[in-house]
């Protein structure tokens, strides 16, 4: 797929103060990335590739970013910062635990629904080939399942293990759901998609051994 010279390319005002004109340059070049990431691929993507979609020199995108890998690093990261914070988030949001589960749910298919640029570099890129951005999605992906599990093991009499493994089922399932409904096109309202995967959770959930709060199942 090409590119039009300079079609994401944003005018930084250099009446700016110099930090400030960094820092804009800095984001418009890690959006043009983000792009181009998305729509040829982590490996079929050249550093020329984004400096012509930013509309700068190649020189330019190197003043910030020593390497194709850091820029998609650093794109990355921003984008698994915000799902795991929004799980957190969504898991803190209520003291019903029945209501914790569909937030958590819910911020899952927010995710693929809203971001979908996230979507692709986090769960459908070829960039996890690299070592180091493996290593940034299991993180992120554990700093999820720590999260339920947390709430989880403070909920029931479970042990850490069965709890982590519920968390692990949870945050998968989640995940997974999300991502088939998006590449399904959205056959269904995010709704719909989301009370049935609540409905499974919370059925299986509410049976644990109690410390739940919430309706009674």
């Amino acid at each position: 797929m090409g590119f039009d010279q300079g079609e994401g390319a944003v005018e930084v005002d250099r009446e700016l103060p110099l930090h400030v004109q960094r820092g804009l340059r800095r984001a418009q070049l890690e959006r043009a990335a983000g792009s181009v990431f998305v729509a040829k691929g982590y490996h079929a993507t050249r550093m020329d590739d984004i400096a012509r979609m930013a509309g700068v020199s190649k020189p330019v995108l190197y003043q910030h970013f020593s390497s194709k890998l850091e820029l998609y690093l650093v794109i990355l990261q921003g984008h698994v910062d915000t799902l795991v914070t929004d799980v957190r988030s969504a898991l803190g949001s209520s003291v019903d635990n029945e209501r914790r589960v569909r937030a958590a749910v819910q911020a899952y298919f927010d995710f693929v629904d809203q971001d979908v640029q996230g979507y692709r570099l986090v769960f459908d890129s070829d960039g996890t080939g690299e070592p180091a951005v493996r290593l940034r999605v299991l993180r992120a992906v554990d700093d999820c399942v720590s999260a339920v599990c947390e709430i989880v093991s403070s909920s029931t009499s479970l042990g850490v293990y069965q709890s982590r493994a519920l968390a692990i089922s949870l945050v998968g399932a989640s995940q997974r759901a999300a991502q088939d409904w998006l590449e399904a096109g959205r056959p269904v309202s995010k709704r719909e998609a989301v009370d049935s995967l609540v409905s499974l959770f919370w059925g299986g959930l509410s049976a644990m051994p109690l410390l739940w709060i919430g309706e009674p199942a």
